[in-house]
This record gives C-alpha cells, sequence and structure tokens, in this order.
C-alpha cells in the first residue's frame, strides 16, 4: 500500500539507524558536554561567621569569580577505563564532584548511566568520632546499601580492609591509609556500573595499593565495570588506565590512548 501524506510509518532502514543510534548512546557511562564550573569566592578573607553576617547586612561583601572548569567534553564507553591527569588545583576533583553528582556544573550537561560507587573524598561520609564498625554502616547507608545488605557483607568488608582488631576504635584515631581501607572495602563490596577513584589510593601503603589494583582490575575484566581513576603516579595510570584525559588550570589539553596523554603531560613537567 503506497504512503499518504503524512503517512508517519517508518522504513525498515530508518527503524535500523534509530536502533542503532539507541544501542550506541546506551553503551555511554558517562558523558559530559560544554562543562563549565565557576566558582564565587570571596574578595577579602574573613575570620569569622559574625565577620561574614555584619559584611552582607552593610552590603560590603564582594566577590571575585574562579574559573575551576571550562568547556570540558568527554564520553567514556561502559567497560573503558580512563586516567584523569593535571597539576594540582587543574579542576580534577571539581570534575569528579560534578560527575558523581555533588556538585552542579554552572553551564553544561552531565549524562551518567548506572550506578556509581565514588571514592572522591578521603574520609567523606564517615563520622570520625564513631567507630569503624558503626561506620562502616553509616557510608553503607550513605552509598545506599541497607542495614541487611551491610551485616550480610560486613565479614567481606572487615576481612578486605584487614582492620578486624581495630573495628571498635574511633576513627578519628586511624591514620588516612586505615580510613581508606574502610573506604574502598565498602565502595567495592558490591560490583558498581561506574567506580571513581580519586587519590584514595596513594595514601595506602604499597600492599594495600596492590590488592586494590588488584580489585579494580577483577571488576574490569569479570564484570565490566567502568573506571575513572585520578592519581598524581602517572606509572600507577598507565598500568589501569586504556585511555586519559590531561586537565590543566580548568582547560582540556589532552584526550586519547593513555600512554600518548601521559607522555604529553610528562614532558610539560620537565619529563618528570
Amino acid at each position: 500500500m503506497s504512503k499518504q501524506p503524512g503517512d508517519k510509518s517508518k522504513s525498515p532502514a530508518q527503524l535500523g539507524l534509530e536502533q542503532a543510534g539507541a544501542d550506541l548512546r546506551s553503551d555511554v557511562a558517562i558523558r559530559v558536554e560544554d562543562v563549565k564550573m565557576v566558582f564565587n569566592i570571596a574578595s577579602e578573607q574573613l575570620h569569622s561567621l559574625k565577620e561574614y553576617f555584619i559584611k552582607i547586612a552593610k552590603h560590603q561583601l564582594f566577590f571575585k569569580p574562579f574559573t575551576a572548569l571550562d568547556d570540558i567534553n568527554l564520553t567514556i564507553r561502559r567497560g573503558e577505563v580512563w586516567g584523569l591527569v593535571g597539576t594540582n588545583g587543574s579542576g580534577k576533583s571539581t570534575l569528579l564532584k560534578i560527575i558523581a553528582g555533588v556538585l552542579e556544573p554552572t553551564a553544561g550537561s552531565v549524562e551518567v548511566n548506572g550506578v556509581i560507587a565514588p571514592l572522591i573524598e578521603l574520609g567523606a561520609g564517615f563520622d570520625l568520632e564513631l567507630t569503624a564498625r558503626e561506620n562502616i554502616y553509616l557510608n553503607g547507608a550513605l552509598l545506599g546499601y541497607s542495614k541487611a545488605f551491610i551485616t550480610k557483607h560486613f565479614d567481606a568488608i572487615v576481612d578486605f580492609a584487614e582492620l578486624r582488631d581495630f573495628l571498635d576504635l574511633p576513627m578519628k584515631n586511624y591514620s588516612s591509609g586505615m580510613v581508606a581501607r574502610i573506604a574502598f572495602a565498602i565502595a567495592t563490596v558490591i560490583v558498581p556500573d561506574i567506580l571513581i577513584v580519586d587519590e584514595t589510593l596513594s595514601v595506602g601503603d604499597m600492599f594495600f595499593q596492590q590488592k586494590c589494583e588488584k580489585r579494580i582490575n577483577q571488576l574490569i575484566n569479570d564484570n565490566h565495570t567502568t573506571v575513572l581513576f585520578v592519581s598524581h603516579d602517572t606509572a600507577q595510570v598507565e598500568r589501569i588506565c586504556e585511555r586519559a584525559i590531561w586537565i590543566e588550570k580548568a582547560q582540556q589539553r589532552m584526550i586519547g590512548p593513555v600512554d600518548q596523554v601521559v607522555e604529553a603531560y610528562r614532558s610539560s613537567q620537565g619529563g618528570q
């Protein structure tokens, strides 16, 4: 039967193209488009809340904009392993917080498909006055795990962290490496769709770093987990990642295969 004017039926070819497009979109784990992040910073240093409110009342509080990220574009497919490199203050952690939903970008958009396990800021999600035992439940709840789920996996978390003898010690007495052990063990007790790791492994001892790398590789190889990894240890980035993005002073400098990006970044730092 011939199509009449206004007939909205589609040919098999059109349907095939639409399905291919849908499949391509569904393959995206993280898409960052034209992201810009601007913070307003007080133009003078204030030493107390009282001083802050007095300045507001007198209309004497002024801010200056600080651009942390400017026009960042990134597409990460499911199962890909990306490294993020750049000097301190370049905007790496800001980008991770935007992807994790902690921050809302000033401009642009971020699409995330899947369950994220974020290891962004050491100690985030913990109450250091509580014991490690209590914090495992607290942090698990913040990550969306039920109490029953944490109870079921409690021994696995503790065994991975290797801190059973310190469970009832307040976490304020923990070293940064011990906090990292607990945080990593909780975040990876399930198989996340997306794992974001920001410098967490740098505070652990060499043997625990190796253990974490093995766990990350297991998630990648066995479960097709997408990984976004940040470290100043470029050798570690090269070991773990396939592709990389280099951000410097809020600008996207380079994106591509990890060896090429890391080499360019090292050269910019005098070959360090």
